[in-house]
């Protein structure tokens, strides 16, 4: 048909970069061209592994089991018994170690359970972030369910792992010289200043249509009488025990030591009392508590997972490095023979 033109061609233009003929380096991975990065990652993984595995044992710790310290009161029982049959009541025990060597500062107070699933799905969901930013609302989020009301009145923090806050209280004697300990400066800095703020005014007013957590025996705004800034949601171990652990067996950072007058050149090798208000129930889901004594170097705590992950790395590369010499030295061509290199313009005739 005349008076008709042809419709837009949709082509891309006839470019080196539209029509895909741009120069492009494409590696042939053989066994000659592999080996020396296995080689390389083995040379670089090993040392570093050994080196983090010599650093994190100059980290010093010390670890005490408690879980069945016998109460002061009742010597011939032990405090789980009295706590798993009488519910909401305190016992009072105290257990005598030794250091065997000076512990260098900085040192730290951590407690240790096992056998607690905090990365259990429905207890990680059970808060309100929005109450934690100090957003208090009559309704709480219904993560939080059946923590959320008591006595008809909204829970503030609500959810599981409010209610489940540890509240052991432990004091570390020296010498008949208590020992110094920081309430503060235990949490993330992230979640002290970011995650977890107060509502405005006075805290108590502030939560007197609140009630606090059915498993808690003090009021939110009564955590830490020492320090007034550290209570309500920016108190350090609320903090703390919201950032739930991943794995059943996990410790957190309890208290800081202060190195003043005795200790402020650390924690001296001696006899130690540890005096425990044995508050929190583990016995009966067949979980343990401890505390742990600890410093640290720059890599962190004592921990030889990195440090053996960097070796057993770098004896796989080492290992497969050396298969693939053998392949090549088995089966490389003979004479001077290379791998052909194909491109779009090679004759296949």
């Amino acid at each position: 048909m005349t008076g008709l033109q042809d419709p837009k061609s949709k082509r891309p233009a006839d470019t080196a970069f539209k029509q895909q003929r741009l120069p492009a380096w494409q590696p042939i991975l053989t066994a000659r061209n592999v080996m020396p990065i296995f080689f390389g990652v083995a040379a670089a993984f090993v040392p570093i592994g050994i080196g983090l595995l010599y650093i994190t044992n100059l980290v010093q710790e010390f670890t005490i089991d408690y879980t069945h310290c016998k109460s002061s009161s009742y010597p011939a029982r032990s405090c789980a018994d009295l706590i798993a049959s009488h519910h909401n009541t305190s016992c009072d025990c105290s257990i005598t170690f030794t250091l065997e060597e000076d512990f260098a500062p900085n040192v730290y107070m951590y407690y240790g359970l096992t056998n607690y699933y905090q990365n259990h799905r429905r207890y990680v969901k059970s808060r309100d972030d929005f109450q934690l930013l100090g957003k208090l609302s009559r309704t709480p989020s219904s993560d939080c369910a059946p923590y959320d009301y008591n006595d008809n009145k909204p829970i503030a923090p609500c959810g599981a792992i409010a209610n489940s806050l540890f509240n052991d209280t432990l004091t570390l004697m020296y010498n008949n010289e208590k020992v110094p300990l920081h309430r503060t400066g235990i949490a993330w800095p992230s979640d002290k200043n970011i995650k977890y703020q107060n509502p405005p005014g006075n805290l108590k007013e502030a939560f007197s249509d609140f009630a606090k957590p059915i498993n808690w025996r003090l009021n939110i705004w009564e955590l830490d009488t020492e320090n007034p800034s550290n209570n309500g949601f920016e108190n350090e171990d609320l903090i703390v025990w919201m950032r739930t652990a991943a794995l059943p067996d996990f410790r957190k950072l309890y208290r800081r030591i202060n190195h003043s007058g005795t200790f402020e050149i650390g924690l001296p090798k001696g006899n130690y009392t540890l005096l425990i208000e044995y508050n929190y129930p583990v016995a009966g889901f067949g979980g343990t508590k401890s505390l742990i004594l600890s410093n640290t170097s720059f890599t962190g705590g004592r921990n030889l997972f990195l440090g053996y992950a960097y070796i057993i790395v770098g004896c796989c590369c080492f290992l497969l490095g050396l298969l693939f010499l053998i392949i090549h030295m088995k089966y490389k061509p003979s004479g001077n023979a290379d791998v052909p290199v194909v491109t779009p313009s090679t004759s296949y005739q």
